[in-house]
């Protein structure tokens, strides 16, 4: 970069979490946004940030100004990188998906299982190993941070629950926000309203760690070319597949995290003034059932 060329860098960012459908954001907005190229996320504020600025801002190298520059990377919990975004783009317009934490807490477990970096496990198994698996699900916190460091104004809060039962106006609203033209999902039939899942965990999770290495390796030097060649060729789902599903949560370990993750729930309702109720209320065995997304409170 020249002193006369200033680095093109986000104008907005959804910081996560992870866990709740950025990936089917990103392939929706492609095309309609200048998102990182070659990559989804870069973790540039986390894990890269000593690469430089430089570095980050190459993601965006043929962002033309016409479009508006986004990136969807999880950095909500990280205090690091809220500090970072805002010293470098102060004036970055926040997006954040909260979801159900009972639910995004399981999803995290089959990713650390997925990847092997989780041994072989039950859930509750892991998360004696993992504590951190838990806590990560404190959203009020964290939040309140991220509105006292951008302004409330410039962080839209959105719902998983709202993508998973209604996508048009999830997407909407994201649309809106970010000032980019609607689109229309009808439009875009090889998009539906699924989100990027595990079901099965690594046969070998050895193997697997070592190729989640590979790949983080390859994405610190920008060799996003053949992560992708790789994926074509079949070797991340050899690596990270092919071994047992994972059963869902009973209705006793739900209740049971229901009831720890209550206040925090309780707590982020008050800030936010919705109503949580259906993160509160345990399943039964037929989780089948559709639940009812989490409103905004009357009054």
């Amino acid at each position: 970069m020249t002193a006369s060329m200033p680095p093109r860098l986000p104008e907005i960012i959804h910081v996560g979490p992870g866990r709740t459908g950025t990936t089917w954001l990103h392939r929706v907005l492609e095309g309609h946004v200048n998102l990182p190229y070659g990559v989804k996320e870069t973790q540039f504020f986390t894990n890269y940030y000593d690469k430089g600025i430089d570095w980050y801002a190459r993601h965006f190298r043929y962002a033309t100004g016409d479009r508006k520059i986004v990136e969807i990377c999880p950095y909500f919990f990280k205090p690091e990188a809220r500090e970072r975004i805002k010293l470098h783009m102060p004036s970055c317009w926040i997006v954040v998906t909260l979801r159900d934490p009972v639910d995004r807490m399981y999803s995290m477990y089959k990713l650390l299982r997925h990847y092997g970096a989780a041994r072989r496990g039950s859930f509750e198994e892991t998360l004696k190993v993992w504590p951190t698996m838990g806590g990560g699900n404190e959203y009020a916190p964290h939040l309140q941070q991220w509105f006292d460091k951008f302004g409330r104004e410039n962080v839209l809060v959105t719902m998983y629950d709202e993508l998973r039962s209604d996508p048009q106006k999830f997407l909407n609203r994201m649309t809106a926000f970010m000032g980019v033209e609607a689109i229309a999902l009808s439009e875009r039939r090889g998009i539906g309203d699924d989100v990027h899942s595990f079901a099965r965990a690594p046969k070998n999770p050895r193997l697997a760690r070592n190729a989640f290495n590979l790949m983080y390796w390859l994405k610190g030097r920008q060799a996003y070319g053949t992560v992708s060649m790789l994926e074509r060729a079949g070797v991340w789902q050899f690596c990270w597949g092919r071994g047992e599903g994972f059963p869902r949560l009973t209705p006793e370990q739900d209740a049971r995290l229901r009831a720890r993750y209550l206040p925090e729930v309780d707590t982020l309702e008050e800030l936010l003034g919705i109503d949580l109720s259906a993160w509160k209320t345990p399943r039964s065995a037929d989780t089948s059932a559709a639940r009812p997304a989490p409103r905004l409170a009357l009054g």
